[in-house]
Parts: C-alpha cells; sequence; structure tokens
C-alpha cells in the first residue's frame, strides 16, 4: 500500500487567514520508505508570519517572499500524492490548510485517505504524551537534530513513528513468524577491506554550499554541510 507521510508549516493557526508556507512529504509502500520525497516552501503572497509561528519554524517573511506561491507549485504537490492516503499528526489542521489553499484556486478539496497518527497515537498510548517529540522517545528514534520544526524533517521523523504505531518494521516487510525448532542461516556481509574512495569532488562541495547559503538561516541542509 502506497502512502504519503506528510506535514506542513503555516504562517499562523487560522486557516480562512493564515497560509501553508512549508510542504513536506515522504513515501512509504508496505511501510517501507522508497526514498522519494516532495519538498517546497511557499510564498504566502503577503500574509505576514505571525510571531509564534516564526519561534516554531524559523521562516521569515524575507526569506518565503523569494518562494513560488501555491498556484505555481499546486500541479506538483497533487501529482505526487495522488493515489496514495495520507498520513499526519494532527491531520485535521493540515488537511483544513491545504483544503482552503485549493479552494482559494477554485480546486475541489482533498479525497484521499487520511490517517491521523495523533489519533494512533492516543489508542496505543492513552497514558502518554503524543507529540512528534514524545513519541520519538518512545519508539527511541533520533530526534536530535529537530530544533525547530521543519516540514520535510518532521515528516521523516513521523514515517518512522507511523511505523511503530503500525506494528514495527516486521509488519512492513511482511515477515513470518517461525516455528522455535525452525533453524535459520544468518549470513552477514564482509566489510570491504579498503573503504571505496569518495566521489564527491572539491567542486561538488563548494556548489552545494554555494546552494545551501540560498536557503536562508532555517535550512536542515546546513547541518550537512
Amino acid at each position: 500500500m502506497r502512502e504519503i507521510i506528510f506535514d506542513t508549516e503555516t504562517t499562523g493557526l487560522d486557516r480562512k487567514v493564515d497560509r501553508v508556507v512549508e510542504i513536506g512529504c515522504v513515501e512509504i509502500i508496505d511501510l517501507m520508505p522508497t526514498g522519494r520525497t516532495f519538498h517546497q516552501y511557499i510564498n504566502p503572497q503577503g500574509q505576514p508570519v505571525h510571531k509564534e509561528a516564526y519561534r516554531v519554524h524559523g521562516l521569515s517573511d524575507v526569506f518565503l517572499s523569494s518562494k513560488p506561491t501555491f498556484k505555481r507549485i499546486h500541479n506538483r504537490f497533487l501529482s505526487f500524492i495522488e493515489g496514495a492516503t495520507l498520513v499526519a499528526h494532527n491531520a485535521a489542521f493540515d488537511m483544513g490548510m491545504l483544503n482552503e489553499e485549493l479552494d482559494r484556486l477554485g480546486i475541489k478539496p482533498l479525497e484521499n485517505e487520511v490517517v491521523d497518527t495523533l489519533e494512533l497515537a492516543k489508542e496505543k498510548h492513552p497514558r502518554r504524551k503524543h507529540t512528534l517529540d514524545a513519541l520519538c522517545s518512545i519508539y527511541d528514534i533520533d530526534n536530535s537534530r529537530r530544533t525547530q520544526h521543519g516540514a520535510l524533517l518532521d515528516a521523516e521523523l513521523l514515517s518512522e513513528v507511523y511505523v511503530e504505531l503500525r506494528g514495527g518494521r516486521q509488519f512492513g516487510m511482511h515477515l513470518e513468524v517461525q516455528d522455535d525448532a525452525a533453524k535459520t542461516e544468518v549470513i552477514r556481509a564482509r566489510p570491504r577491506p579498503t573503504p571505496l574512495p569518495s566521489r564527491v569532488t572539491d567542486q561538488d562541495r563548494a556548489d552545494h554550499s554555494a546552494f545551501v547559503a540560498t536557503l536562508g538561516d532555517g535550512a536542515i541542509w546546513r547541518d550537512y554541510l
């Protein structure tokens, strides 16, 4: 089954007034990540980022002013999620914000099936906190890079949480429990005696640094410079 784990960042909480400023999506099939993602910063077209929202995601009006509008990117987004089940944490908020953006363009609301991981977490851990950070802690998922909210990073973390909420990777890989008497052979890969040389050139690193410099101070790619 194809599912898209997604998250949005916005200028604020009022879907009738505020705008989506970032979308991050991660594709999984049968609970296994495919490596395909969708990520886009979005120009809110004059709607300023509330101070409270800025403290959460760090996306400034100046940074967002140079990004494409939702109208320019919506076709690529809709193509990426087409036919997939959508998975989000507190899905009603994200879906509401996206559907308002589509409504402004005269496009009907999303008809994808939706799974809310917040509701799943409440069912599975009724006496625990249900924030994304809390769930990462429950499942021992490294969220140390999450100093601020970011749609793609949060979607990546949520994809790991979601797999655990659904029963862990064993469920996604369709593994069967073997009889205790069954014998299995474990084959371990041998490490290379000498690591392969890096194929990344100095020019590649310079180009990457120049590109990341255009993304603003809050870009998560700065962690990889």
